[in-house]
């Protein structure tokens, strides 16, 4: 139990009527987890608003509620706090709700269209070889040292996020790395937090959906260094053109990484083959097992990070040597008749621009290049002609399929799809509306040494078809099948 005006700490607040001065049991903003003495939250979200459930709450034992808009009846011996922003207001209660568990560790944001979830995987598994107690907040799970939670959004909400930060106190987390989504800084999840570092990967086309324009979603990324705090860094890749535009306008510490230009952290490519990187890292040579130029971009992020944060340079480059690739990001398999499948998320256009033009800056050009490759269903339409476009372009074949059509009719996204395929690349591509048929045609095409790219969902081990997931995981499915054309 807290009392409410100690919650309230921070909050902007427009009106209050009733006490402040009551016990509150929790926090909730999801109107059916409701208990006696709680404090809800009325949130206008993009499907269901908040303030429609305000009565049914109270009737559930809610005795406080923080709300934009004050319902028209007031109820007696219930709390009413008006606020401007109940997404910025439940980031500060949360906060304060957990005791500020931000400001005991070191945290990391990372922010970018592409590599959130690389950098902060491979930063979690670095300063976990260095013998660190390590957090981490991904898309694929959140980690509180060695125990593994699942998680459903890049960045969760504010509560989730200080819940488990609490967790990491607890558990005496030094460490913790998380991704900075554009929805989450825009929706404030991320305020109310104490970075110690912000890290920019790279932005190109997607969210347009959500942002109305490129510069809107540019700003949202800005606005996430703009709050960083003196004391932090803020680590910005400027081979990006928007890299300097992050660090413009930050009070932090500012750093660079590049391949191309000069920066602060700095990374040439020497060979770069299926079997890793051999890189030239300020000055020291450095071998990874990880794969192609948007690596080579993030062992950058992930050396200079490290830096900043206080390990050595003798510690920091063998630890990156023994780094795994993460779940779903080009992870690969080679079968016995010397296929080649590789699965990976790529789900933008800048995303399959650079996987595609890895693959073929290693392979001969004697081998096929097949990609499989769909488009998410109710999200940004406008790349979907692009992505296509990109597949044909750079693959010998391309077979469009559904990847998470959601609402949508599957083939109305091919459809879509198939709009940017240019006329001398017509013949190359075929529709397969099943993702496993797709995949298991790719396989039936494929020759030794043929290699098959499947792209879109990576890591995730579903599919959502009208409100449903389905199991289904892209790498399994290509290693079965394999297996199965082998026999």
């Amino acid at each position: 139990m807290m009392v409410l005006k100690d919650i309230l700490y921070k909050v902007t607040i427009n009106a209050v009527i009733g006490s402040t001065n009551i016990a509150v049991s929790n926090i909730e903003f999801d109107s059916r987890k409701i208990e006696n003495n709680a404090l809800f939250v009325a949130i206008s979200g993009t499907i269901t608003d908040g303030h429609n459930y305000i009565e049914s709450v109270i009737e559930k034992g809610a005795t406080a509620i923080v709300c934009e808009c004050l319902p028209e009846v007031l109820k007696t011996g219930v709390t009413y706090i008006e606020v401007a922003n109940s997404n910025q207001a439940l980031a500060y209660m949360a906060a304060n709700f957990y005791q500020h568990p931000s400001e005991n560790l070191k945290l990391v944001g990372v922010t970018g269209t592409n590599g959130k979830t690389t950098v902060t995987s491979l930063l979690y598994q670095l300063f976990k070889k260095a013998g660190y107690k390590v957090g981490l907040l991904s898309t694929v799970k959140i980690m509180v040292d060695d125990t593994i939670y699942k998680t459903a959004h890049t960045t969760p909400d504010s509560l989730t996020i200080n819940k488990y930060l609490k967790l990491m106190n607890d558990a005496g987390v030094e460490f913790c790395f998380m991704e900075a989504s554009s929805h989450g800084i825009h929706q404030s999840r991320t305020e109310g937090l104490k970075f110690t570092g912000g890290i920019f990967t790279n932005l190109s086309h997607d969210h347009l959906d959500y942002h109305d324009t490129f510069a809107e979603y540019r700003d949202v990324k800005k606005a996430f260094f703009d709050q960083l705090p003196k004391d932090a860094f803020a680590l910005s890749n400027v081979d990006d053109k928007n890299g300097f535009v992050m660090l413009q306008n930050t009070q932090a510490k500012k750093y660079t990484y590049a391949l191309k230009t000069f920066a602060d952290y700095r990374a040439q490519i020497l060979e770069n083959e299926f079997s890793g990187l051999l890189l030239k890292l300020n000055d020291n040579e450095l071998w990874t097992r990880l794969i192609g130029s948007f690596n080579a971009y993030n062992i950058v992020a992930i050396y200079g990070a490290a830096e900043l944060l206080g390990l050595e340079k003798d510690e920091i480059l063998p630890i990156i040597s023994e780094l795994q690739n993460v779940s779903g990001r080009f992870e690969y398999l080679i079968s016995d008749t010397r296929i080649t499948a590789i699965v990976d998320y790529a789900h933008t256009p800048d995303a399959l621009k650079n996987v595609l033009e890895t693959i073929n800056s290693i392979r001969t050009k004697n081998e096929q290049l097949i990609t499989v490759i769909g488009c998410g269903g109710d999200r940004d339409k406008t790349k979907r002609p692009k992505m296509a476009h990109i597949a044909s372009a750079l693959s010998t074949k391309v077979i469009f399929t559904s990847d998470n059509p959601r609402g949508e009719v599957p083939e109305t996204i091919i459809e879509d799809m198939e709009k940017g395929v240019g006329p001398q690349n017509f013949k190359k591509t075929l529709s397969i509306t099943d993702r496993r048929q797709a995949i298991k045609t790719a396989c039936q095409m494929a020759g030794a040494k043929d290699i098959i790219l499947i792209a879109g969902k990576g890591h995730e081990n579903y599919q959502e078809i009208k409100g449903e997931r389905f199991d289904f995981d892209d790498y399994k499915t290509v290693h079965e099948l394999l297996k199965q054309l082998q026999k």
